[in-house]
């Protein structure tokens, strides 16, 4: 069933003064980089539980570093550095480079969602098998998790990446009005909440990140 399977993990490697940028302020740039290595950390450990179970590979595209230094810090993923350009054209690509693999079904995550669960990307890789797109809506108003299928990606990709203003609260509400407008009913998972801006520190705390 999870023959030709992918998850994307799109992360950063946790360099001082460039990596949670926006939390410098509250953490400096030590903590900061701690906080995105714990989270990467936290979200590889649910992937490579989720390969485990299913064999569903994962494709780690980061940004910083080099693929020496990812694989010292993950352990032995497969890692492939990001390509430039806006979220957008990134995660397009990454998803294009997956589908040009012989992948039939891939999910895309970022690293900053410590709830991330294999029980919940299994999910998304279910859903997948009757819908085209399956979305997971942070509390921000942006996603968490999008997946797609290969045979519509060549509608699918320009709809959900061009054009888009990331990093607003409207990234959500604006995807799915796209995909609506095209006739696409989205799949969607929990809401979950990330960790990137200093009113969400608190709950990093809570759960031990801080």
């Amino acid at each position: 069933m999870w023959t030709n399977c992918r998850l994307l993990l799109f992360t950063r490697y946790p360099e001082k003064g460039n990596t949670k940028t926006r939390l410098i302020p509250e953490l400096g740039a030590d903590g900061a980089a701690l906080l995105q290595k714990r989270l990467t950390e936290r979200v590889a450990m649910q992937a490579n539980l989720l390969t485990e179970r299913s064999g569903i590979e994962t494709i780690v595209h980061y940004a910083g570093g080099n693929g020496k230094k990812m694989t010292s810090w993950l352990g032995p993923m497969n890692c492939i550095e990001q390509t430039s350009g806006d979220l957008g054209q990134r995660m397009r690509s990454a998803f294009e480079d997956s589908f040009a693999g012989g992948t039939e079904t891939a999910v895309l995550i970022g690293s900053d969602i410590p709830d991330i669960t294999a029980d919940l990307l299994q999910q998304a890789f279910t859903s997948l098998t009757t819908n085209e797109v399956v979305i997971g809506p942070t509390r921000d108003g942006g996603y968490y998790l999008i997946g797609l299928v290969a045979r519509q990606a060549p509608q699918l990709l320009p709809l959900i990446f061009e054009k888009m203003i990331w990093s607003t609260g409207d990234v959500l509400a604006n995807t799915i009005r796209r995909l609506e407008q095209a006739g696409y009913d989205a799949a969607t998972l929990p809401f979950l909440r990330d960790i990137d801006l200093p009113e969400d520190l608190p709950y990093a705390r809570v759960l031990g990140l801080l």
